[in-house]
This record gives structure tokens, C-alpha cells and sequence, in this order.
């Protein structure tokens, strides 16, 4: 499908109005962080511009679409990267992501296809398989490697996800490193009317995510049928985003190719989706309260200060941010 973009045929009303009558809206309750009766008729945001990606390439495999920073970062705070990762694996293909470290903020990988085992510095191992989603916070400083199974190497397949960077407030850049591995079966989860909503943070659609985050935030996980639509109640003040991660979706008036970003307005209190393609879509929604305080980064350390970030360096340098112990990558790295 074409990652092209066009202007919606359909006004918003018009849109709304077909999803009610076609009893595919699904309306949340307020977020805790709006605590004001939404009233009379939702207003949906408006489209502010839609983001095309940055083609790159992370470590050997790892082909990602970039759409942030292709923004302003007061546009998405607290977010500060999204990667959306889409290969296939030739069977016997070698090659990941060699160990490399991060501090000050947090990792999200959302796995919609395939699956990605990661070891770490602490000494963790683990796998993140379809429909799983790892929150790993960085904190004060991880080493991490992340790599496709052997398994899925030696088959071959579609390795397809999300991984996002989210932001922490000054007072916890230096937490403990920590995970909060969710495998798909305690995902909350609202189907309705051909829509399916995984609640990944925040609350949505009357249900509340088992994941905490250190600021107030939305990531919902779409799957959208053939003409089915829905609305989400959505606090006035957030930032708010959509990526389309697989097929075509529609944001408000606007039509959002594979790939692209759609980055809303603070025009309304609720974000409505539609899916007006022939085939089932996928589409990711975050966004949150921002945190509104200044940072510095450099590749993988994003800290409150340029003294922090070369304490960051020399700690990952020598060797005080740890090891991982016997990396994956060692064994299936391209030579």
C-alpha cells in the first residue's frame, strides 16, 4: 500500500455520524488527568501534520521507519523516538543488535509480529513474542542486547513492532534500571464493533493498563477492521500522535499512510480513528501529559545536564555501567 497521504473525502461529522450509525464508537471515560465532564457532543482533534519517516537501519537487521524525532519534542513530550521496525528474516539469516547502553529515560517495544530476545547487564534474559510489550525504565544506566531467537532465524519470518523512547522527569532519570515485562495475555483488552483496543499505558475505553509510568500517558494498540471506527475520550492538554504500523489508517480528516505519523492538534477532547481501506489495520496512539523540563542527550543518554552526560559516558567507557555476560550477539553477529 502506498505510504502516500490524502486529504479524507468525508468531514469529521460525517465520520462521526457513520461510526454512530454503525455502532462502531467506542467512547472512554475521562483520563484521571482531565477530570472535567466531557458534555454534550465529543470534539475530535484535528489533524496538525502528518510526519513521514526517516528510513535507517539499527545494528545489522533492524530496518526501522523513524517518525520522532521528526518532530518538534514539545509536539510529543514526553516521547522522544519512535522507530517502527518492519523486516522478514531470510531462514539461517545471521545478524541483530549488538549490547549497547542506555540512561535517563525509558525503552517500550511493542511486538506485533515475530519476536525479540534481549539480555542486559544485570544479568536479565528474556523473549518478547507477539503481542508482548517490554517497558524496560534505563534509569541510571543498562547495558542491553536485543536480537530475533534462533528459532525464528532458523524459519525465517516477519519481524514487525514498535519501539519508543519515553522521556523521564528530572527526579527519576537515576532510578534503579527495572522491567515491566507484559506478555499479551494481561494486556487489558475492549473489542467492540470490529475494533480492538490493547491499553498498553494510561486508561482508555473503560479500562486502566496494568503498566505504571512515572508521568501521565496514553499508548493504545488499534486493530481496526473494514470500516469500523472508534473514539476515544482524550485530555485537552496532551500531546497526541497515531502511527500507521501496518495499512492505511484515518485520523480525524486525514488519511494516514503505512509507516506515517499523524500528529493531532489540542483542539478537541477525544481522537477518533477509522479504518476506510478494504483490508484490517493497525495503528498505535500515545501521547501524554508533557513534562515540560529541559534536557540534553546523546545517543543513547538523554540527562538534565552536560555534566550528567559526560558522567554518562565515562560510566558506560569504563565499565561501570556493567557487561552483559556472554552476548547473543557474539554468536550470531555478521562476519
Amino acid at each position: 500500500m502506498s505510504n502516500a497521504t490524502h486529504p479524507s473525502q468525508l468531514s469529521r461529522r460525517r465520520l462521526l455520524e457513520g461510526a454512530v450509525a454503525a455502532g462502531a464508537l467506542l467512547l472512554a471515560r475521562p483520563s484521571r488527568a482531565d477530570t472535567r465532564d466531557l458534555g454534550g457532543e465529543p470534539r475530535a482533534r484535528s489533524v496538525a501534520r502528518i510526519v513521514p519517516p526517516q528510513r535507517a537501519q539499527v545494528g545489522d537487521i533492524f530496518k526501522v521507519r523513524r517518525t520522532i524525532p521528526g518532530v518538534g519534542f514539545d509536539d510529543v513530550d514526553p516521547f522522544l523516538m519512535l522507530d517502527h521496525f518492519d523486516f522478514t528474516l531470510v531462514p539461517g539469516q545471521m545478524g541483530g543488535l549488538a549490547p549497547h547502553p542506555h540512561r535517563g529515560f525509558e525503552t517500550v517495544t511493542v511486538m506485533i509480529d515475530g519476536a525479540i530476545e534481549h539480555g542486559d547487564s544485570l544479568g536479565n534474559r528474556g523473549r518478547i513474542a507477539s503481542g508482548d510489550i517490554q517497558w524496560m525504565t534505563a534509569g541510571n544506566g543498562i547495558v542491553h542486547e536485543e536480537n530475533p531467537p534462533d528459532d525464528l532465524r532458523e524459519r525465517g519470518g516477519r519481524v514487525l513492532g514498535v519501539q519508543l523512547w519515553v522521556n523521564l522527569p528530572k527526579d527519576a532519570r537515576k532510578v534503579a534500571p527495572k522491567y515491566q515485562d507484559t506478555n499479551a495475555s494481561r494486556i487489558p483488552v475492549v473489542e467492540e464493533a470490529g475494533v480492538k483496543a490493547r491499553i498498553f499505558a494510561g486508561e482508555a475505553h473503560g479500562a486502566k493498563a496494568v503498566i505504571a509510568t512515572h508521568t501521565p500517558m496514553a499508548l493504545i494498540d488499534y486493530a481496526l477492521q473494514p470500516g469500523a471506527a472508534t473514539l476515544v475520550a482524550y485530555p485537552a492538554g496532551w500531546s497526541a500522535f497515531v502511527q500507521a504500523v501496518d495499512g492505511m489508517v484515518t485520523v480525524g480528516d486525514e488519511r494516514v499512510g503505512e509507516g506515517h505519523l499523524a500528529l493531532t492538534r489540542r483542539d478537541g477532547n477525544a481522537i477518533h480513528l477509522r479504518n476506510e481501506s478494504s483490508r484490517p489495520v493497525r495503528a498505535l496512539l500515545g501521547g501524554g501529559e508533557p513534562i515540560g523540563e529541559p534536557y540534553v542527550s546523546y545517543g543513547p543518554f538523554v540527562m538534565s545536564s552536560e555534566a550528567e552526560l559526560r558522567e554518562s559516558i565515562e560510566m558506560y567507557r569504563s565499565g561501570r555501567m556493567g557487561r552483559v555476560p556472554n552476548p547473543t550477539y557474539d554468536r550470531v553477529r555478521l562476519r
